[in-house]
Formats: structure tokens, sequence, C-alpha cells
């Protein structure tokens, strides 16, 4: 079993090798690219993700990519999966007030038009009145319903610092951080073709299916709305697709131990994507129904997904 005794966290090659180079330190007096990974390497959140990794393979006897495989599951499950099902009645909400606002809004455009012509407001005067009162109203909306859009937020502000601390702590147990008896139980702890974890996987088959798995999460999620895309919707869409494709070359040179949990945390979560889908599932979770909910998700997501790409292949 780990045995945390940590070594002294060292920076990666490429870190160590712009170090060499001269960086110029930074206000702590390392260089600045080291500084800023030796820093984050020997924080409290990511100690605390070496031990639960450790704690999690002695509990269970695991070898090393089943316990990463499984703390992935374990934190996708235990932590995100909740924040995501609360997410998921935030928007439920949000949709639901639509109607409402849109009501609410044509009512008070009037209302401005008819004391604008009383006092002989200027067409920019009467907007700033629709503006401020129109945000007013939301405003009062979202707290009678309890769902400000800024809560629906909470999910990417976890998950995006746990996903980094796990990572920095699975480097460390690869580059010896931790001690030799633990970068030597990642070097025989892979299975299949990846035996060594603290080495890159040079089949690229791990890189490639996380690839591949985080573009079909993106087009999962792309494809749950029934209501029309805005541009803005669509350029975070791209902007997601593009980063599942550039994660490809980067996961090819990190430890296999970060891919394997990084791939393992991508199937979680696609799986807990269609979960959320459920109709039985969003009753458990108390997610009100909306005018786009569907008792047929999983045919009609299918339906879309063929329908967007057969129309695609017909026009290549």
């Amino acid at each position: 079993m780990w045995r945390l005794v940590r070594a002294g966290a060292r920076a990666p090659p490429a870190v160590a090798a712009l170090a060499a180079a001269g960086a110029e330190p930074g206000p702590s007096g390392h260089g600045g690219t080291e500084g800023w990974y030796e820093w984050a390497a020997e924080s409290p959140p990511v100690h605390w993700a070496e031990g639960g990794l450790a704690a999690l393979q002695e509990a269970t006897g695991l070898p090393c990519w089943a316990a990463i495989a499984g703390g992935a599951a374990l934190l996708r499950t235990a932590v995100t999966l909740p924040l995501a099902a609360q997410q998921g009645r935030l928007l439920a909400k949000l949709e639901n007030l639509q109607p409402e606002i849109k009501e609410l809004a044509q009512r008070l455009r009037y209302e401005v038009s008819v004391r604008a012509k009383q006092l002989g407001w200027s067409e920019k005067v009467a907007r700033s009145h629709f503006a401020r009162n129109m945000r007013r109203i939301v405003t009062e909306l979202y707290v009678r319903d309890n769902c400000h859009p800024f809560k629906a937020t909470l999910l990417p502000w976890v998950q995006v610092p746990m996903w980094v601390c796990v990572s920095l702590a699975l480097r460390n147990c690869s580059i010896g951080a931790l001690g030799p008896e633990v970068q030597e139980q990642f070097s025989s702890g892979g299975a299949l073709w990846f035996t060594d974890l603290t080495a890159p996987d040079s089949t690229w088959i791990l890189p490639v299916s996380l690839g591949l798995v985080n573009l079909l999460v993106v087009e999962v999620f792309a494809s749950q709305t029934k209501m029309p895309v805005s541009r803005i919707q669509r350029l975070v869409t791209n902007f997601f697709r593009a980063v599942s494709v550039v994660m490809i070359p980067i996961a090819a040179t990190v430890p296999s131990s970060m891919v394997l949990y990084w791939l393992s945390s991508s199937l979680v979560g696609l799986s807990h994507n269609l979960l959320l889908r459920s109709p039985a599932f969003r009753r458990l979770c108390r997610i009100p129904r909306t005018p786009s909910h569907s008792d047929t998700p999983y045919r009609d997501m299918l339906a879309a997904l063929a329908s967007k790409y057969s129309f695609r292949k017909q026009h290549l």
C-alpha cells in the first residue's frame, strides 16, 4: 500500500527544462512556471487528493489503475451528480419562468410607451426605464422561485478545481514526489496495454478515447435542447469541441495515470448526463417538468444526432 512520504515535489520535465533555460524568477523567488507548479503541487487540496486515493486503495485493496477509475467514479457520483441535479432543477425553473417573463415584458413595454407619451420621454429615456424596471421584475421572479442563474454555475466551480487537484495528485504519484515506493507501484500498477502508469500511453489509445468521449459528451449536451440555439451557445459548443480535440495530444504527453483518471471521469460524466434525462430519475431528483421535457429522451436524442450528422453527410 502507499506510504505518503513526500520526497519534495518535482516539476515536470517541460517545466524543469524551462527553469534550466533561465526562466525569470517570479515573486516567490522561483522560476515563474516552476514556482507556480510547485505551489500548486504542494497545496493542501492536492495533498488531500493524494491521501484520499491512498485511503481508497488501502480500504479496497484494488490495483492502482482500478483505484484511479473507482476514485473518479466515486467523486463524480458523490460530489458532482448532486450538483448536476441541483443545476437541472434551477434550469428547469428558469425555463418555466420564460412565458411569465415574456408576458410581463409586453405589459411593461406598453406601460412605458404610455408613460413616455404622457411625459414626453425620448426613445433613449424610454428604453432606459424599460430596461431598469425589467431587471427589477426579473430579479424579483428569481428570488420568488429561488432560481438565480448564478446558482447554476456552482457545478463547474466545484468540478474544475477538483479535477485539477486530482490530476496534480496523480502527477505527483507518477513522478516520484511521494517517494520511490509509490512511483514503483504506479510503474507496475496499470493494466492491458498501459501497464506503466507513470509513462505516457505510446499507443495513443487512452488519449484518443478521451477525445472521442469528450466529443460525445459535448454532442449529447448540445442535442438536449429543443429551443432555438443562440449564437453564444453555438460558440460555446464549438469551443468545447475544440478543447476536446486539443486534449488528445496533451493527453499523449502526460502520465497514463492522469489520462486514465480523465477518461474515467468523462465516462462517468457521460453516464450521469444520460441518467439526468430519464423522466423517472428527474422525478426522483424533483426536477420540475418543462415545455422541452420529453417522455422519450433517449429516442429523441438518437433521432436528433442521426438527423444532424446525416444532413451534414448529404452536403459534403
